[in-house]
């Protein structure tokens, strides 16, 4: 059996994919004004026209992959210094200290340990949008759910996954929920008690579905070295509560304060520096370890910066409205039960070339929002239909470069990862095809 391909040349393979389209598919584009209740250029509905353009060059496509990696220059930074500092607390043995007493606590409630995880994860989705941060983590994830008995698909579902279910069924999320109501001229994180009951029984569904899978797929737990309880040092001690109080930093920083990804990455370059001397490795041994820290996200932040290089090939290539038009135009001829879910799925399929969530708000909303009103859909049944339709395609989706990163990262191939995942995304995406027929019917 010949063997599947990597991130890597996945990525390559879909900036070829899109780079032939540009020259099969029509040249169009909707006109986009500058709305002055907005921040932001939105587009204008029923402006599609198809174009005369001249076809990417060869020297376009091969310029979007650098042009792809500096566009992502922060994220980048993020992945490279987040990393690095996790890799330095790691190195102290904090980690694996706090993890040997938790494991050890644990015993016997290995499903509980699970259901917390991913309440802790669904909660940052549904703040946050939580995605890219948690590739830096993986490791200790890894480890973590070694030490329980459990698989690294287990470890990457009850992290990445449940932020992912978090982000989609979010009543709060700014970068999903929040910018499509904004782009649909809906009052700001309005009908959430309808999407926090949503969202509860999404965490519950995707909870028990990975403590089902992970319980009939248990790993052989590590022996324990000694009868005698751990105990841990208290210079670890000390750097797990610096770790845990630069996450409450940064919460309040994304919340309060609208940080953004350079002030993340201050904020865990010092935690690195502050962990790296509490923990005795000095001013060396601390420059040492970030640098292998660097090494092991390299790969990551290659990839992210490949995912952008996709959306920059479909936008010079002019082709991305066009996508957009062949996709929603024919929903205004539908019921509207089937209108709404068909907007789903659409919403789903588009979110492959476009893997960026709150570009595609600002892309399609105000689209669909005449749209809803033509079919008789409410414009909240409409947000409804995008939200979880195509966030919570970053499960599955190899354009998405977090999600390439973090298998990367985790040693889990891309097909291994979807013959784990799809099954558990379509019934996700069931649930919030329900959500939103019943939100429809009951005048949502």
């Amino acid at each position: 059996m010949r063997k599947f391909p990597n991130a890597l040349v996945i990525m390559l393979g879909f900036i070829l994919f899109v780079s032939l389209l540009s020259f099969l598919l029509p040249k169009g584009e909707y006109q986009r004004i500058k709305n002055p209740d907005l921040s932001y250029v939105t587009v204008v509905p029923d402006s599609y026209r198809e174009i005369d353009a001249e076809p990417l060059k060869i020297g376009q496509i091969l310029l979007s992959i650098p042009e792809g990696i500096i566009g992502r220059a922060e994220l980048i930074a993020l992945i490279f210094l987040m990393g690095g500092a996790f890799y330095v607390v790691d190195k102290t043995g904090a980690f694996r200290d706090g993890i040997h007493y938790m494991t050890e606590k644990l015993s016997g409630k290995e499903s509980w340990a699970l259901a917390v995880i991913s309440l802790l994860f669904t909660t940052g989705g549904a703040l946050n949008g939580l995605q890219e941060e948690i590739i830096a983590m993986i490791p200790v994830l890894l480890f973590f759910a070694h030490r329980l008995g459990y698989n690294t698909l287990v470890a990457v579902g009850i992290s990445y996954g449940s932020a992912v279910v978090g982000s989609s069924f979010s009543p709060m999320n700014p970068f999903g929920v929040g910018m499509a109501q904004k782009t649909a001229e809906l009052p700001l994180f309005s009908g959430s008690v309808y999407r926090i009951a949503v969202l509860i029984l999404a965490y519950l569904l995707w909870t028990m579905l990975i403590i089902r899978y992970a319980n009939n797929n248990k790993t052989e737990k590590p022996k324990k070295s000694s009868i005698q309880p751990h105990k841990m040092e208290g210079r670890n001690i000390i750097i797990l509560l610096f770790t845990a109080m630069a996450f409450i930093i940064v919460i309040y920083g994304l919340v309060i304060l609208e940080w953004g990804f350079n002030e993340m990455s201050a904020e865990f370059f010092a935690l690195g520096i502050i962990a790296g001397l509490v923990g005795r490795l000095g001013f060396n041994g601390t420059a040492e370890a970030y640098i292998e820290g660097f090494k092991e996200m390299t790969f990551a932040a290659i990839i992210m910066g490949l995912a952008n290089s996709i959306t920059l090939i479909l936008k010079q290539g002019l082709i991305i409205d066009t996508i957009i038009y062949s996709l929603f135009t024919p929903l205004q001829y539908l019921p509207k039960s089937v209108a709404a879910i068909s907007m789903m799925g659409a919403q789903a399929l588009l979110h492959f070339p476009v893997p960026s969530y709150s570009a595609q708000a600002i892309m399609t909303m105000p689209i669909l929002a005449p749209l809803s009103d033509l079919i008789g859909i409410s414009r909240q049944a409409c947000v409804l239909a995008y939200q979880y339709g195509a966030i919570m395609m970053d499960m599955i989706i190899p354009t998405n470069g977090a999600l390439m990163a973090i298998i990367s990262v985790a040693g889990i191939s891309f097909n291994k990862w979807l013959g784990f995942a799809l099954r558990l995304t379509l019934i996700m995406l069931a649930l919030g095809a329900l959500a939103v027929i019943v939100g429809i019917y009951i005048g949502y």
